[in-house]
């Protein structure tokens, strides 16, 4: 099997903005303090809460049901402010006009969308007539190791969790890891990615102590060649089910195995002393074109091959992980060119179908993530969704 590079950013400090008048104000402000906190200079400050206000107050005006994710992306050495916007508004007639340097749709700062365009290193837009907008956009900081992060483009899986109505703490999280070459020393660990929900101490952990869980850096350049893949649904939903979340999180990270069935044992006696959840992980090998997927409890999943306009579903075993684990069972599914794999909670609806949503996975993982949400998202329930493309 050949090599490829897995690009991978660790998600924290994940800040929900609902519609609301003060959405700007509170979002600024945020940006600001998160910004600060991760180390970026003052300029650069200046430029995010810049973007996050324009975007924001469009969000206010012109959205239905908008809301505004913020949250902290990193890689080994470096972090950056990332923002998501989803509405499901009237939608941009003209994108084209919109991201235009000095656009202004009226009232608000007058800086436009392509100003927001120029100030990110990435941004990405889905709009369509009648259905709404999805915009994406991260900030690293004005400095070598800023660039470089930036020079390395889209990760390779995102996902987005937001919890049920009327809760802080959300009891569904994602993870990947890239798993490298046999002749990895034991030194060199992979890299790997994850959401960590909102909530608890996990901003204290960041800004004021070495990460627990931080990891040797991985030697230049980078190169791997198979990638893991985990989602996790907490039984029930409040601090419980996030710290089952949590907990499966870092056994996943925590795991040296390299197989499904093998990591998913270990997740499970990670999860005995907890309320356990419904939980799935998949190994993507992309020049193999390859996945290899295990899955216990109600946990959806699906290869989603565009140019074909088909979605496979991926079978999960019923059970609970930490409680009830099932005789795990591994199935196997080929990877068509440009396809992308998705996996999900029970807050999504699994009845959602991707040529429903024209453009889907053209986009980033993030914005197909954000897509998904709001397409088949529900309000009664934790939510979140895994995506998984441009490797293959």
């Amino acid at each position: 099997m050949g090599t490829v590079s897995i690009p991978l950013f660790e998600c924290e400090d994940a800040l929900w903005f609902r519609h609301a008048e003060s959405l700007p104000a509170a979002a600024r402000s945020a940006a600001g303090e998160l910004s600060h906190r991760i180390g970026l200079r003052p300029e650069r400050i200046a430029e995010v809460c810049l973007a996050v206000s324009e975007a924001a107050t469009n969000l206010r005006r012109h959205a239905v049901d908008g809301a505004m994710l913020l949250r902290v992306v990193r890689t080994e050495s470096e972090a950056a402010l990332e923002f998501v916007t989803v509405d499901s508004g009237p939608g941009m007639s003209d994108i084209a006009g919109a991201l235009a340097d000095g656009y202004s749709s009226g009232g608000t700062l007058g800086i436009g969308l392509g100003a927001i365009v120029r100030l990110a290193d990435a941004f990405d837009v889905h709009s369509a007539a009648g259905r709404g907008t999805v915009l994406t956009a991260r900030f690293w900081n004005r400095t070598p190791g800023g660039r470089l992060a930036a020079a390395a483009g889209e990760p390779a899986a995102a996902g987005i969790t937001r919890p049920m109505s009327g809760q802080d703490l959300c009891g569904d999280a994602w993870a990947a890891r890239a798993v490298g070459p046999a002749a990895r020393t034991p030194q060199e660990s992979p890299r790997r990615v994850s959401s960590r929900p909102p909530g608890l101490d996990w901003a204290t952990l960041t800004s004021r102590s070495p990460r627990p869980d931080a990891l040797a850096p991985l030697p230049s350049p980078p190169v791997d060649d198979a990638l893991l893949l985990m989602f996790c649904d907490g039984l029930g939903h409040g601090p419980l089910a996030f710290r089952a979340a949590a907990d499966a999180v870092a056994a996943f990270h925590a795991s040296s195995a390299h197989t499904p069935e093998a990591v998913l044992a270990d997740i499970h006696r990670a999860l005995r002393s907890g309320r356990g959840g419904a939980v799935a992980v998949a190994l993507v090998e992309p020049a193999a074109r390859r996945l290899a997927f295990c899955g216990v409890g109600n946990v959806s999943a699906f290869v989603v091959d565009a140019d074909a306009g088909t979605r496979r579903a991926l079978p999960s075993a019923p059970g609970i992980v930490g409680h009830q684990l099932p005789a795990l069972h591994t199935v196997g599914h080929d990877l068509a060119p440009r396809s992308a794999v998705v996996v999900h909670s029970d807050g999504l609806t699994d009845r959602w179908q991707a040529a429903a949503v024209p453009g889907l996975l053209s986009h980033p993982p993030a914005t197909a993530a954000a897509l998904l949400l709001r397409e088949a998202g529900v309000r009664r329930d934790d939510a979140g969704v895994l995506v998984a493309k441009g490797l293959w």
